[in-house]
């Protein structure tokens, strides 16, 4: 038996991804202890078929186009390297705390796509996560994830004062003010 963390670890999933795969009963056999852990039993076998991958990539401005294709070429090499064939590769210009990104939104709701791998969680969403590692029917693979939650968060708190600094004062001076802010929390 393994508990559900090895099992992610074991499959290059998030942990709260393979969660949500025991609450909606897609781990056959897996059981809750009393004690709350959720293990998986030795035999466990992944249902069968093969799995479509796709890559999502994205940078927030036109200027960064060529920072998207080595985006999308790095997780495509890293789906290589796990043995995941890429079925689709999904590039796309918009801001990370942009609601109507509708490149993300067909490839969210595409049944046909088991796994959807990004290079980092900010790539795909700014804010709410985890209600698209809850709510999408695949797997969410974000390759490098904030290991610190401190860091998790001064990158929240830079991203919520980017979008208002774009709203106060304009895109490009936006990101001087950001990095003029950093440097002042920085310094404290």
């Amino acid at each position: 038996m393994k508990k559900l963390s090895d099992y992610a670890k074991e499959h290059g999933i998030h942990y709260k991804t393979a969660h949500a795969h025991f609450k909606k009963g897609l781990i056959i056999g897996a059981y809750q202890l009393p004690t709350g852990t959720i293990v998986i039993p030795d035999n466990y076998q992944k249902p069968e078929g093969a799995s479509r991958t796709a890559v999502y990539a994205r940078v927030s401005s036109s200027q960064n186009r060529s920072n998207l294709e080595t985006q999308a070429s790095r997780v495509s090499q890293f789906c290589s390297a796990k043995g995941w064939t890429v079925n689709q590769i999904i590039k796309e210009c918009a801001s990370g705390l942009n609601d109507k990104r509708p490149k993300l939104i067909k490839l969210l709701l595409d049944k046909s796509i088991d796994r959807i791998v990004v290079e980092q969680s900010d790539r795909l969403t700014r804010f709410g996560l985890n209600y698209l590692i809850n709510l999408y029917h695949g797997d969410i693979v974000i390759i490098n994830e904030v290991t610190e939650d401190e860091q998790d968060l001064m990158q929240d708190f830079v991203s919520l004062v980017t979008n208002f600094c774009a709203r106060l004062y304009g895109k490009r001076r936006s990101k001087r003010k950001t990095e003029q802010l950093i440097k002042e929390l920085s310094n404290d």
